[in-house]
C-alpha cells in the first residue's frame, strides 16, 4: 500500500524523423501572436510612454518574477474579426490575461491593453476577463488586476453590455472571488470609467497613480462640466477615493512604484504549497526531449503514433504508472510526476488495439470498457485530490448495434456525471482530434476543465468536412456514398457543394478560429506542452486547505489495483 512502481514510458524517435510540417504550422502560430502583442504598433506606444506610462506588456515583464515566463491565456480572441465604427481590429480583444509567476507564487493577471483604444472593453473582452477570473477560483490562485480601461467600446455595446457573459458579470465574478477567499489586488493606472471602474473595488486592496481615475461617470456626462472646470480625475482621482470616498487604499506616484507596491501586497500572502506537496521529489525533466514533439505527431490525422511517447516527453523522468492497462486498451490511465507534482494522465491510444476477450479495435475511439475505466480512474483522482490531465486524440465513441446493446449511452453518462462533479483541477489538452461527445466525454471545454489548450494539429468538431458533406448530400447518394446521378449537371453541382461545405467545415475546425471564438483557451505549439503542464501542475497544488488532498499512502487508486488485478 501506498507503493507506485513507476516504469519508462516512451521510445527514442528513429533518425530519420522530421518535424517540417509542424514547425511551419508553429510559424504561422508565432506571427499571429507576436502581431496581437504589438498592439495597435508604435504610434501608440509612444502616446503611452508621452504621458509617463508604461505599456501593459511592460507592466507585466516588471511585475513578474525574473527569468520567468508568461503563460498567456485567450491570446488570439477576436482574431480576424472586425467591429463597427473601428478601422481597426482588436487584438487579443483588448486585454492580456495570463498566468505569472510573482514572488515564486502563481497568480492570474488581467491587464487591459493600453496600446488598443485607451484599454477599451470590445466584444469578448468581458467573457475573456470572466474566464480568467474563473480560472483563477479554480485554482484559488491571486487575482491582480491592472486597470487602464476607458469603458465599453460604445460602437459595439449591444455585442459587450448584456446576457449572460456581458460586462455586468465582471463584477459578479469579483464578489465570488472574495466570497471564495482568493485574494485579488487591482492597480489603477489611468482611465477606469463606468464598468471599469467597479471592476477594482472588491478587490482587498486598491492602489492608484497620481494619473488615474475612478468614475461611474467622466466629466464629459457630467451637464456643467465644462462650466465648473471639471476633470475625470478632479471628480475621481486618487485625492477623492483614496482620502475621502474611501473606495482605494493606497496613493503611489506612478506605474514603476505602483508595480512594486503590487509585488509587496502578494509577499503578504501564504507561499506555495507546492514543495510541500512534492514529499520530497525534486522535479525532473523527461528522459527523452519535449521538443521531439514535433515529430511524434503525423500532420495527417488518419496516422497513428504511439501515446507513450507523447506522455514520455511530458512527464518526470519518462515514468510512468499505468493503472488498469489490461482492459479498456484504447485508453491509457495512470500517474505520473510533472514538475516533482502527482497528476493523473488520461490519453488517447491511436491505431489498432487488441481488447482482451473483444479482439482488435480502432484507436481514438471510446468503447463501454474504455468508458468505465476513465470513468473509475477520474473518480478516484477527484477522491485522492489528485489533478488531472487529459490528453484528447479522439474521434468519438463506438457506434453500432452491439454498442447500443451494451448501453454505451449509459456508460457515457456515468462519465459525463463523473466529470461534471469532480472538483479537483482538470486540464484538458485537444492534440489533434477533438470530434463529437468524445470531445465533451474527455472533458472538453463544456465540462469545465481550468485550462484548455489546443495545439497548431486540433480540430475541434462534430464530425470532419469531407464527412459532413456525406451527410448533407446523403440524399443525392448511393450506399457507397457515390453521387448517384448521370446527369453531369446535376453531378458537378452536387461535387462543387460538397466541396464547398467540406471546405467551409474544415475551415470552421481551424485551432485559431477555434481561439478567436473562444472554443479553447489557447493555441500553444507542441513543442511548448511540457512547459505549460509543468506551470499548470503547480497552481493546481499551490493553494493549502481549500480541497480534499490525501497523502499519496491513502489513495484510493490503490484500491483500484487491488479490485482490477493485472491479467
Amino acid at each position: 500500500m501506498g507503493i507506485l512502481h513507476l516504469h519508462p514510458v516512451g521510445n527514442a524517435l528513429p533518425a530519420d524523423a522530421s518535424s517540417e510540417n509542424i514547425e511551419a504550422l508553429e510559424a504561422k502560430l508565432a506571427e499571429k501572436v507576436a502581431t496581437v502583442h504589438d498592439g495597435w504598433g508604435q504610434k501608440y506606444r509612444d502616446r503611452v510612454h508621452e504621458k509617463g506610462k508604461l505599456t501593459t506588456w511592460e507592466r507585466i515583464e516588471q511585475l513578474k518574477d525574473d527569468a520567468s515566463e508568461v503563460f498567456e491565456v485567450g491570446t488570439l480572441v477576436n482574431w480576424g474579426v472586425t467591429f463597427r465604427g473601428s478601422r481597426r481590429p482588436a487584438p487579443g480583444a483588448g486585454v492580456v490575461t495570463a498566468f505569472v509567476r510573482i514572488g515564486n507564487r502563481w497568480t492570474v493577471v488581467i491587464a487591459n491593453d493600453n496600446t488598443v483604444a485607451s484599454g477599451a472593453w470590445w466584444p469578448k473582452t468581458p467573457e475573456k476577463i470572466e474566464r480568467a477570473q474563473e480560472m483563477a477560483l479554480r485554482l484559488r490562485i491571486p487575482v491582480v488586476y491592472l486597470v487602464d480601461c476607458s469603458g465599453l467600446f460604445l460602437p459595439e455595446q449591444s455585442r459587450s453590455f448584456a446576457g449572460a457573459t456581458g460586462a455586468g458579470h465582471i463584477f459578479k465574478k469579483n464578489a465570488l472571488l472574495a466570497n471564495a477567499g482568493v485574494p485579488q489586488i487591482a492597480a489603477v493606472f489611468g482611465d477606469c470609467i463606468a464598468g471599469g471602474g467597479y471592476m477594482p473595488i472588491i478587490s482587498d486592496r486598491v492602489a492608484m497613480t497620481e494619473s488615474a481615475y475612478m468614475v461611474i461617470a467622466g466629466a464629459a456626462l457630467i451637464r456643467g462640466a465644462k462650466s465648473q472646470k471639471l476633470t475625470s480625475l478632479s471628480i475621481g482621482g486618487p485625492e477623492v477615493h483614496v482620502h475621502q470616498s474611501g473606495c482605494a487604499d493606497v496613493r503611489v506616484p506612478d506605474d514603476k512604484t505602483a508595480i512594486d507596491w503590487v509585488q509587496d501586497e502578494l509577499s503578504k500572502l501564504p507561499s506555495s504549497g507546492a514543495d510541500f506537496y512534492r514529499h520530497g521529489k525534486s522535479p525532473a525533466p523527461p528522459a527523452f526531449q519535449p521538443t521531439e514533439l514535433a515529430q511524434v505527431f503525423p500532420v495527417d490525422s488518419r496516422q497513428a503514433y504511439d501515446v507513450d511517447d507523447v506522455i514520455g516527453r511530458l512527464v518526470d523522468d519518462s515514468l510512468f504508472h499505468e493503472v488498469m492497462g489490461h482492459v479498456g486498451r484504447e485508453m491509457v490511465t495512470g500517474l505520473a510526476r510533472i514538475g516533482g507534482l502527482w497528476v493523473g494522465v488520461i490519453a488517447n491510444r491511436q491505431g489498432i488495439v487488441d481488447e482482451p476477450g473483444h479482439g482488435k479495435r480502432a484507436g481514438g475511439a471510446l468503447y463501454r470498457e474504455g468508458i468505465a475505466k476513465i470513468s473509475a480512474f477520474s473518480r478516484a483522482c477527484n477522491s485522492d485530490g489528485i489533478p488531472l490531465l487529459w490528453l484528447q486524440d479522439i474521434s468519438g465513441f463506438d457506434i453500432g448495434v452491439q454498442a447500443e446493446r451494451q448501453g454505451l449511452l449509459g456508460y457515457g453518462s456515468n462519465l459525463i456525471y463523473t466529470n461534471s462533479t469532480n472538483t479537483t483541477p482538470m486540464f484538458t489538452v485537444l492534440l489533434r482530434k477533438a470530434s463529437g461527445a468524445g470531445y465533451y466525454a474527455m472533458a472538453g471545454l463544456p465540462y469545465d476543465p481550468v485550462v484548455q489548450l489546443s495545439t497548431p494539429l486540433t480540430r475541434q468538431s462534430v464530425m470532419e468536412g469531407r464527412t459532413l458533406a456525406i451527410a448533407t448530400y446523403n440524399s443525392k447518394l448511393d450506399d457507397d456514398f457515390e453521387i448517384a446521378t448521370d446527369d453531369p449537371e446535376e453531378r458537378a453541382e452536387i461535387e462543387r457543394g460538397m466541396a464547398e461545405t467540406a471546405a467551409r467545415i474544415d475551415g470552421d475546425m481551424d485551432p485559431v478560429d477555434a481561439a478567436s471564438r473562444m472554443d479553447t483557451d489557447e493555441v500553444v505549439a507542441v513543442t511548448r506542452l511540457r512547459p505549460w503542464l509543468v506551470a499548470l501542475v503547480e497552481m493546481a497544488w499551490q493553494n493549502t486547505g481549500s480541497r480534499r488532498t490525501k497523502n499519496p499512502r491513502i489513495w484510493s487508486v490503490f484500491d483500484l489495483e487491488v479490485l482490477c488485478p493485472q491479467r
